[in-house]
């Protein structure tokens, strides 16, 4: 759709303009129940350097768009140029992020163009995304699966977004797939004999916390760990000792530690991991994603409230581990979790889809690919 009215995209420097830009996507989505908003104060937080360590290596951009004459943003846009991923993937990109607009080509093709032009004046020859200030931040534009709901790690946006990219001279760069994993009516009996043949086998320790605080040891092992298996997966830089710390501040108080899993080898190496969460959907779209005033209360809540949907957030194990079967001991285990608290079916978070050793942990179990979603690639 094109509309006649003219388009104004403005920098956002004030806090009034950082809040508008944090809350967009919430409230643009808000009646649509398949969208699970952000955290409201996360996003406005992320782009205030004192309280990102992404900002060690990465410099940013956020534009607002409005139609001239008018209060109420219509699109929203941030460029991020990621000065740790450009040197490791020997790259002159900008990354483009928080992407949202109204159907309305001379709104996208402004914000769009906004970012474009700021990484042209800092050198960049490129421009990629949605994709986000590292691995764990949120990335992929939803191409496929619209009517499903998402997850609170994972970008909703409409069908029209897609047409506009292409519009706009975007191609595909990668694609990423998300999978409905069916639980099944009991432990499966041949990925359990496989599991504990592997521990036998490699003398290796499957490790189950069952409280927070006794997670604490495992913190730095398994931050280690992810660095080192998604080291060579699209986009990834090594998450520092700050980021490290934002992020386990960020998620220790939602996690029920009945599903997060370890496998130590034995020297005592971290070998493999695994997390899962019961969904949160519920809680964060009650409140569309704001904490207060009982948005919190709701959240730390969610993680132990019954639900038949679990969400599967990250699964690696060590490379010289790879094809050895540590993935079916995780998943044995984190489907007798499942299994005793009622769980029906599990979502996997975005997975690329030529990754064939993920796609492999799956064999055991019924599964329906049902979302699919794209980064998306552009010289200037």
């Amino acid at each position: 759709m094109k509309n006649t009215k003219r388009v104004i995209v403005k920098e956002v420097v004030s806090a009034k303009e950082r809040r508008a830009f944090a809350c967009f996507n919430a409230d643009f989505y808000a009646d649509n129940p398949n969208a699970i908003p952000d955290i409201v104060s996360d996003e406005y937080d992320t782009f205030i350097p004192k309280k990102n360590p992404a900002y060690e290596f990465c410099e940013t951009i956020q534009f607002l768009a409005y139609y001239e004459g008018e209060k109420k943003p219509v699109g929203r846009i941030a460029g991020i140029i990621n000065k740790a991923a450009n040197e490791k993937w020997e790259r002159s990109r900008v990354r483009f992020s928080r992407v949202d607009f109204v159907d309305d080509t001379s709104v996208s093709q402004a914000l769009f163009t906004a970012v474009e032009e700021w990484g042209k004046s800092k050198g960049m020859n490129q421009i990629q995304g949605p994709i986000g200030f590292c691995d764990m931040d949120q990335e992929g534009m939803l191409i496929e699966g619209y009517d499903k709901p998402g997850m609170l790690i994972t970008i909703y946006n409409a069908p029209y977004y897609k047409e506009h990219m292409e519009t706009l001279g975007y191609t595909k760069s990668v694609d990423w797939v998300e999978k409905r994993i069916m639980m099944p009516e009991k432990p499966l009996e041949k990925m359990n004999k496989l599991s504990q043949m592997v521990l036998k086998k490699f003398k290796l320790t499957l490790i189950e916390p069952k409280k927070r605080k006794q997670l604490a040891p495992y913190i730095k092992d398994i931050f280690k760990l992810l660095n080192v298996a998604y080291e060579d997966l699209y986009g990834t830089v090594e998450l520092t000792p700050g980021l490290i710390k934002k992020y386990y501040d960020q998620f220790i108080i939602l996690v029920n530690p009945n599903y997060v899993k370890l496998i130590y080898d034995e020297n005592n190496e971290i070998a493999g991991f695994g997390l899962a969460m019961p969904s949160m959907n519920n809680a964060v779209k009650k409140h569309n994603g704001r904490l207060l005033p009982f948005g919190f209360i709701d959240l730390l809540l969610a993680p132990y409230r019954k639900t038949e949907v679990l969400d599967l957030y990250l699964v690696g194990v060590m490379p010289k581990w790879k094809d050895k079967g540590l993935t079916a001991v995780l998943m044995d285990s984190m489907v007798t979790t499942a299994l005793s608290a009622g769980i029906k079916y599990a979502e996997t978070g975005p997975e690329l889809e030529e990754n064939k050793q993920v796609q492999a942990m799956w064999k055991f179990f019924d599964v329906e690919e049902h979302k699919r979603r794209r980064c998306w690639i552009k010289d200037i």
